[in-house]
This record gives C-alpha cells, structure tokens and sequence, in this order.
C-alpha cells in the first residue's frame, strides 16, 4: 500500500511517499515559502527532480498541487492508491498520548494545544485541513512527537514549581523528537533481539534532545515544556538560570518575548560562537583555531555528555548508547569529542570504526564497556508505519 508522510510548517510542507510494507520511497519533496509569494516546490523520483515555481497562497492549493503533480508525473494513477497519510506533529500536550486517525472533533481537540506550541501546531492543523479537504475518503492520521515521551512518570515529569501551574496551564515536561527515539529504539530493539534494553539515544542536530529509554518506555528526556530545555542547540541555549531573564530585562529594557526570542533563535552554538549555528561551520572554525569556535564545541559536547552520565546513572547502567540525526550521524569529530567526556562509565571509542557519515555502524572498542552505534533515524518512516498499522486496523 502506498502511504504519504507528510510534515507541514507554517510555511512548507514537506512530504515523503512510501510503499509500503516494503519502506520503500516513491517520491519525496518540499514545498517552500508557502503564502509568501515567491513559492516553489521540488519532488524528486525515479532518479529525477523536478522543480517549479508556483505562487501557493496556502496549504490547500500546495495540497492540491501536490496531488496534481503525482497523478501527471504517473507516481500515482488516482488518489485512491494512498490509503493513508501520516502527520507529524510537535505537540499533543497530555491528550494524545499515541498515533490517532483524526476527525473533525479531534482537529478542534487538537487545537487546544496550540498554546503549547504556537509555532508548530497551528501550521499542522493547516496542513491537516488541507489534506481532508482534498482527500476526504483517506484516512488522515497524526502521529505526535511528544507522544512516545507520555511513559514518563511523575517525579520526571512535574517540575519543582507551584503545583497548581501544572493543574491549571499544563505546565510539565512534555519532551520532543519522540518519534526519532522511538525509531532508535525500534531499530536497536531488532538490531540486538532484545526488548528490555536500556538505551541512551542522542538525537544531535541543529535541535537536539537526550532520552533515557528502558524496556521501549521513556525514562527521561532532556527537552522540557518547549524544545528549548535541555543539551545546548544549534540557536537554542539549553537548560540555563531562569534568573537570567530578569537580570538581563533589567541591563538591556528586553521584555520577556523578546528574550525568549533570544534564548531561542541567538543562542547556543549561533551564541557562543559567534560564526554560526551550523555545526559543521563551527567545526571548520575549531579546526582553524578561532577560540570562540573551539569553545562552542567543547561546551556543546560537555552538555550532550553531562546528560549521558545522569542518565546512565538514572537508568542504573545502559545497555547501549546511540547517535543520531546531521549531527550525531555526520560528525566523527563531535562523536568522539562526545565520547572523550564519558571515559569514566568505561565508554572507548574505537577511531577507526569512527571514520565515516550516515551509516549504521558500531564505533567502540570491543572491551568498552557500553556499546555506542550511530543508527540513522528516519522518523517519515515511522509515521508511514504507524499510519500503515492504524489504517489496516481499522480495516
């Protein structure tokens, strides 16, 4: 069966079309700067790429485009070849705690956790909307990145905060990149035929999140009510002294949106660097000895170990640490820096296994004493299999 996984932004929508059970990808786009005016998309299959320019004043005729093209370029023959599309969607607050077949009531449902994230999810109900207006016979089913976090248990969760924050406004940790770690964990899972592994997955790239996993349920993750909390990002500071905000509001007349904007979008390694947030501009800078760049990396890959060693200690010892997403996939460098920080849990890399980008591979030593593999995550993958599951079902 053929299932599209979609990722709709405020202003793109991305889309990857699968066979599936086979996984494989039929075709796979992007359409960009949708409602701004000078819009275009690109869909690449069968070894070709196409690309045009087209003025999508919204979701709906970029929808409708989309589905134009696939039936023209014959990628499809008619609309009932999809039997289901798949969404990715940041927040599903403590309502949706698993992948679900959406309907109207569950849109407006849906909505209600647009205050949780204002950025993401109004984008993907635009998307949502789309795709029923313009597939409504086709099962349409959102598969959530804070859901596979919801095995979280109290005491990880709730912060030390006025308790009546969390009863009233949903103030808690929620977690994100759920469905990448979910297919870290599904992919070790079978890798090593086991179901009771405790894994530390490193999700490492221009945003990035740690996750302490036990037996496929979520211990603790690094990101907290919004994906600012947790491991310095790309732009994103990480965890940080809240008190900061007032001091800082005082010393330059910010307000709080203003400062937020700070921590979000001029922080991290953008921040400490002053070069970039591209880690592969700050590692080029490292090595060419500018000392902001060096700093930037040392600090980057002493947060991402800081939260190794709770978390193996959380987890009373891992079975298996992994790396994932641009940077933990790509870089070799930031892997080993990462890896030189955890010497005392016994952790040995083995540089020459090292030596490579985007594959799965094992990189330690055989005498290390916690295993560590890259596994390149494909979270369009898992929203096409969780999508695949619930429409046959439901069947």
């Amino acid at each position: 069966m053929k299932i599209l996984s979609v990722n709709a932004g405020s202003s793109s929508l991305k889309f990857t079309l699968f066979e599936m059970p086979a996984k494989e990808v039929i075709a796979s786009g992007v359409f960009e700067k949708i409602g701004l005016g000078d819009s275009f998309y690109t869909i690449k299959y069968s070894g070709e790429k196409l690309r045009k320019e087209k003025n999508l004043f919204d979701h709906s005729i970029a929808v409708n485009t989309l589905i134009e093209e696939l039936i023209s370029l014959q990628i499809i023959s008619s609309l009932e070849e999809i039997e289901g599309v798949g969404h990715r969607i940041v927040h599903g607050g403590s309502e949706f705690l698993e992948s679900v077949i959406m309907n109207e009531e569950l849109v407006q449902k849906l909505a209600l956790c647009n205050d949780l994230a204002p950025l993401h999810n109004p984008a993907h109900i635009m998307g949502i909307k789309a795709f029923m207006g313009a597939m409504p016979n086709t099962p349409q089913i959102c598969v959530f990145d804070t859901a596979f976090h919801s095995t979280m248990k109290e005491k990880e969760y709730l912060y030390p905060l006025p308790y009546e924050w969390y009863e009233k406004y949903q103030v808690r940790k929620y977690g994100f990149h759920g469905t990448s770690h979910r297919f870290i964990t599904k992919t070790l899972s079978e890798y090593l035929n086991r179901n009771d592994l405790k894994i530390i997955s490193c999700h490492i790239g221009n945003g990035g999140s740690v996750t302490a996993i036990d037996s496929n349920k979520v211990v603790d993750t690094s990101m907290g009510f919004t994906p600012l909390a947790g491991i310095m990002m790309g732009t994103r500071c990480g965890d940080i002294d809240a008190s900061i905000l007032s001091y800082v509001s005082k010393k330059t007349g910010k307000n709080l949106d203003e400062l937020t904007n700070d921590l979000n979008k001029a922080s991290g390694l953008l921040g400490v660097s002053g070069i970039s947030s591209d880690s592969r501009d700050v590692e080029q800078a490292a090595e060419e000895g500018n000392p902001r760049a060096i700093l930037a990396q040392e600090m980057y890959a002493q947060k991402i170990a800081n939260y190794i060693a709770m978390y193996n200690n959380l987890l009373n010892g891992a079975d298996v640490i992994a790396f994932t997403a641009g940077v933990g996939e790509n870089s070799k460098h930031m892997r080993e820096l990462v890896i030189s920080k955890i010497a005392s849990l016994g952790v040995k890399i083995d540089v020459s296994k090292n030596d490579f980008r985007g594959e799965f591979r094992l990189i330690t030593s055989d005498d290390s004493k916690i295993p560590v593999y890259v596994v390149p995550t494909d979270e369009e993958l898992m929203i096409a299999i969780d999508t695949m599951n619930l429409v046959l079902n439901n069947n």
